[in-house]
C-alpha cells in the first residue's frame, strides 16, 4: 500500500485541480492520498466527486482512497510552522473561523510581498501574480471588502519571479534573500498558535501532524523542546520522510518521534508542476495511516471502491 498524506491543489497553491489531483494520484499508483490545501477545505467536494462520481472509472478501478485535510498556518516563538490536520469535521465553527481568518489575510500579504519585491527592484506585478494564482486582479483592492474565497500564496509570487527571470525555480525564491520566513520580501500573515491548532483540530475530531519540521531552507525551525511540548499537548505525529529533509535530519526526527511516542509520516508535499516533487516521492507506513484513520472521529477516509 502506497500512502501519500500531503498534497496541494488549485484550491490553494498547487497546479492540479482537485479532480486532476485525484486522477493523477491514481495514475501514480497511490492507494491513499490526502488533500491538504493551505487553510482551506474548498477542494474537498470536487475531489470527492472525482473519486466517486459518474466519470470516476479509472480512479474507481485503481481503488484510490481519499483522506480529507488541510495544512494550517501556525507560529510559535516567532517561528512559522505548518500543521497538517486530517479527517476533522470541516463545519466545526471555531476551527472554521480560524481558517477563514488565515485565508482572508492571504491577499493583503501577497500584495505586500509584491510591493517589497518592487522596492528591491524585482520586475513583478500584482496582476502577474493574480494571473498565476487564477484569481481576479482586483482581489483585495478594497481592504474593507476583503477577498472571500480567494487563495494566493508565496509559491504564486515565486512563480512570478521565475517568469521575470529573477530566480531559476520556485524553490530558489524561498531563501533569506527573497521569500523565506523573515526574508527581505517576506510579509507575515495571520497564523494560529500551534497549541490552539491542536486543540481546535482535536475538538473537530481530527488528527494533527507537524509538517516538515526539519526544513531548514524554509527558515528557522521549531526547537525540539517546543516539539516535545506540542506532543504533550496532543500532537499526533511528525512528518519525517519529506524531500526537504536530508538523511541525518530524518534520522534525528525519527528518534525524536520515538522518544515522544508520536507517529511518523511521510509525504510528497506535491504542488503539481510548481515544484519538481512527484506524487508518492515519500510515503507513510500503512499501519501509521490506519492508526490516523482509527483516531479520527470528525470524518473518515473515502474510498472509490
Amino acid at each position: 500500500m502506497r500512502v501519500d498524506l500531503h498534497t496541494h491543489s488549485t484550491a490553494s497553491d498547487g497546479t492540479d485541480t482537485p479532480a486532476e489531483l485525484v486522477r493523477n494520484a491514481a495514475a501514480a499508483g497511490l492507494d491513499v492520498v490526502a488533500l491538504t490545501d493551505h487553510d482551506t477545505v474548498a477542494g474537498h467536494a470536487e475531489a470527492v466527486r472525482a473519486l466517486s462520481g459518474p466519470e470516476a472509472g479509472e480512479v474507481r478501478e485503481a481503488g484510490l482512497t481519499l483522506v480529507t485535510g488541510a495544512e494550517l498556518s501556525c507560529r510559535v516563538q516567532g517561528i512559522s510552522m505548518h500543521m497538517l490536520a486530517y479527517l476533522f469535521d470541516p463545519a466545526e465553527p471555531e476551527l472554521h473561523r480560524e481558517r477563514e481568518l488565515v485565508r482572508d489575510d492571504r491577499v493583503p500579504r501577497a500584495r505586500g510581498m509584491v510591493a517589497r519585491l518592487q522596492e528591491l527592484g524585482v520586475p513583478v506585478t500584482w496582476e502577474q501574480v493574480a494571473r498565476i494564482a487564477g484569481i481576479p486582479a482586483d482581489a483585495g483592492a478594497d481592504p474593507a471588502a476583503g477577498a472571500p474565497g480567494v487563495s494566493v500564496g508565496r509559491p504564486h509570487v515565486a512563480a512570478a519571479m521565475v517568469e521575470a527571470g529573477v530566480v531559476d525555480s520556485v524553490s530558489d525564491a524561498f531563501t533569506a534573500e527573497w521569500l523565506a520566513n523573515d526574508g527581505r520580501a517576506y510579509v507575515a500573515k495571520h497564523e494560529l498558535d500551534p497549541f490552539d491548532a491542536i486543540r481546535l483540530v482535536k475538538a473537530a475530531g481530527g488528527v494533527t501532524v507537524f509538517a516538515h519540521p526539519g526544513a531548514h531552507k524554509r527558515g528557522e525551525t521549531v526547537p525540539d523542546p517546543v516539539i516535545a511540548e506540542l506532543a504533550a499537548a496532543g500532537l499526533d505525529g511528525l512528518e519525517v520522510d519529506h524531500t526537504d529533509h536530508d538523511a541525518p535530519t530524518r534520522a534525528r526526527l525519527r528518534a525524536l518521534a520515538a522518544d515522544l511516542g508520536v507517529l511518523v509520516t511521510g509525504s510528497s508535499d506535491y504542488h503539481g508542476d510548481r515544484k519538481a516533487v512527484r506524487l508518492g516521492a515519500c510515503t507513510t507506513d500503512p499501519e501509521v495511516y490506519r492508526e490516523i484513520a482509527r483516531r479520527a472521529t470528525g470524518a473518515q477516509p473515502i474510498s472509490a471502491v
